[in-house]
């Protein structure tokens, strides 16, 4: 893919996680199986935590939301007291989480038990993020060159920063000027670029945008923000349009930053 010459005015660059600075595979085949496998032991564990009963809360909330859609799995309240009580309602919970992550749900409820559940399994040392090698001397680089570095992922902030502070690579979370995750707009909709730039204080046209996904590059340049589309091991292939119309790049080293 060779060298791709950054813009002379992004003063920012956007990343996204999954696919981009991370594995695909580290998703898909560590974290999640982690949820499912572990979403009945953990509610048991820390049920009767406030923490947890927001939570829950939550996802009953969205239950009743996703009361009309076809498989919605509801959430009943306790009715009374009782093991046999308490395991209905925690069953429950647990085959409301299956039904969302087989469908891919980003709900809010959803994702604020999967940051929790992970923020558990990095703190004792069952998970550690996995990061592209090319990744931290490409941040150190950009950011030695005066370039603010941000992340904007569907994953929770607080699991963005989970991924980041117990890496392969160590806490890298100094490395990034600040987060942001759908609480501030769907990927897809090129109004939350727009907010983005709002939010650090520049305009969109001052930042680049880096992800693996054609529709959110899309959005992101339909507000004017500079974007590339990054290939990697595991990614989902790319039509020959979309080879052709977007700038590509297989590593963060092949970025080119303007002189400064």
């Amino acid at each position: 893919m060779g060298v791709l010459p950054v813009p002379a005015e992004v003063r920012a660059i956007l990343l996204d996680i999954e696919g981009t600075t991370t594995p695909i595979a580290f998703v898909q085949e560590t974290l999640f199986p982690y949820i499912k496998n572990n979403v009945k032991e953990y509610l048991r564990a820390h049920w009767e935590e406030e923490e947890c009963q927001r939570d829950v809360g939550l996802l009953r909330k969205q239950a009743q939301e996703d009361s009309s859609l076809d498989g919605a799995v509801p959430i009943p309240l306790e009715s009374g007291s009782g093991e046999e009580e308490l395991e209905r309602v925690i069953q429950a919970v647990v085959d409301n989480v299956h039904w969302q992550m087989s469908l891919d749900r980003k709900t809010t409820a959803l994702k604020q038990l999967q940051g929790h559940m992970w923020r558990a399994a990095y703190a004792t040392g069952h998970v550690k993020g996995e990061i592209f090698e090319d990744v931290v001397p490409a941040i150190r680089k950009w950011r030695e060159a005066g370039m603010k570095v941000y992340i904007y992922s569907s994953g929770s902030i607080e699991a963005q920063k989970l991924l980041f502070g117990y890496s392969t690579e160590g806490d890298i979370l100094e490395l990034f000027d600040g987060h942001f995750d759908t609480k501030i707009g769907p990927k897809v909709e090129s109004e939350s670029y727009r907010r983005i730039a709002a939010s650090i204080g520049c305009a969109t046209n001052n930042i680049l945008f880096l992800t693996d996904v054609p529709r959110e590059a899309n959005a992101a340049e339909e507000a004017d923000t500079h974007v590339a589309v990054v290939i990697r091991p595991g990614n989902a292939g790319l039509t020959d349009d979309e080879k052709s119309y977007y700038s590509l790049i297989s590593s963060f080293t092949e970025l080119l930053l303007p002189p400064s």
